[in-house]
């Protein structure tokens, strides 16, 4: 089993002129030497506390909204890091980090070794175009940003954002994994695929 920490955050999400307060969970996956981070949001510096010192691999936005990457330039200055993103969401880059590129690329199938542990990554566009979530088959967990939710999808309405297309990831790509699969979330409650999945007809007629 990896071992597994999470930290939360708060700060501000800011898109389309507005800006609303949340709390963001920031999920650190790897074992006791070495770890990635997935969504360093608002500070940095609760996220380095619970590195403890271990070597932080590499930095791995679920998706390029403010909330989810705000720490992450920070974090990659304090570590060495490498910050890796989705292509299809450097706009939302870039209004964060008009003077930083990412490192590396975010390829759907493409797997993160880190502590023993290997994450698969699965591009789930619908929330934003790059949104992508990290699978670990192997303690049957799935890290799903904003994709996927304890209640229902991500948020859309958005600029950059579509239901259908949302809908269609979960169901493609999400609902296709084993029941058992603990799901942890961009904000809130962990859920499971068997909890959710269920419900997709419902969010299906919500878009008719």
């Amino acid at each position: 089993m990896a071992r597994l920490d999470r930290v939360v955050t708060s700060g501000v999400f800011s898109l389309d002129g507005g800006d609303f307060e949340v709390e963001n969970n920031v999920w650190i996956v790897g074992d006791d030497r070495e770890a990635v981070v997935i969504d360093a949001a608002h500070d940095h510096r609760p996220i380095l506390d619970a590195l403890g010192g271990r070597t932080l691999e590499a930095i791995v936005c679920t998706h390029g909204h403010n909330d989810h990457i705000n720490a992450a330039a920070d974090l990659a200055e304090e570590t060495g890091a490498p910050v890796w993103l989705h292509p299809d969401d450097s706009m939302l880059w870039e209004v964060v980090y008009p003077d930083r590129r990412v490192d590396d690329s975010l390829a759907d199938g493409a797997t993160i070794e880190v502590g023993g542990a290997r994450l698969s990554v699965i591009h789930t566009p619908g929330h934003s175009p790059g949104g992508c979530c990290l699978h670990l088959p192997e303690d049957g967990l799935l890290f799903s940003g904003d994709t996927l939710f304890n209640g229902g999808p991500g948020a859309t309405g958005r600029s950059f954002s579509s239901y259908d297309t949302i809908l269609d990831s979960i169901e493609n790509r999400l609902f296709t994994l084993p029941e058992s699969t603990t799901v942890h979330t961009g904000h809130g409650d962990s859920t499971s695929i068997g909890a959710e999945a269920p419900s997709l007809a419902e969010w299906r007629a919500a878009s008719s």
